[in-house]
């Protein structure tokens, strides 16, 4: 990388952030960080788990500390949960600080990622109508990453490439 600013994936659950990010990081030789998988590791506890037992204004605080601590560093591919930009104080970080980019990707291929995966504890036992109306107020706030990345037709190659397009020409 050119800089020493984190390059940073967000996007909905299911948006390929970590398979993306791995690759990008094997690309560009730097470390890779998920935070979802450094708060398991923290808690010793799966995300699900987390929400289930501690409730999520118990994740959402957790996510924020590590998130915040994780920003500190440099140089390094880092996924996001897919809540954490909603958070003030983490979007202010990464915008500032980061390059953010924004895995977009059509209604119905979040919805058929989603719903294939009982892990995911925003969408556990949540209707259709319910994540359509989540992915739209977390889309919102998505926007205002610094690229956007419309996925849609791309495969992960191509997807890794144009992140690496749009990070070189800044």
């Amino acid at each position: 990388m050119k800089s020493n600013k984190n390059l940073v994936l967000l996007g909905m659950m299911g948006s390929g952030k970590s398979t993306i990010g791995r690759l990008l990081a094997r690309k560009l030789n730097l470390q890779f960080i998920d935070v979802d998988t450094v708060i398991e590791n923290e808690t010793k506890m799966k995300i699900f788990d987390i929400f289930k037992k501690k409730g999520e204004i118990f994740f959402r605080s957790l996510e924020e500390k590590i998130t915040l601590e994780i920003l500190n560093s440099s140089n390094n591919i880092i996924a996001l949960g897919g809540g954490g930009f909603l958070n003030n104080k983490i979007r202010k970080e990464i915008i500032d600080k980061n390059f953010s980019f924004w895995l977009n990707w059509k209604n119905s291929t979040l919805l058929g990622r989603i719903k294939k995966n009982n892990k995911r504890p925003m969408a556990y036992n949540s209707t259709n109508a319910e994540l359509k109306d989540l992915i739209f107020q977390r889309l919102k706030i998505y926007k205002k990453a610094q690229f956007k990345i419309n996925c849609n037709k791309l495969t992960k190659s191509e997807i890794v490439n144009e992140i690496l397009i749009k990070y070189a020409n800044n």
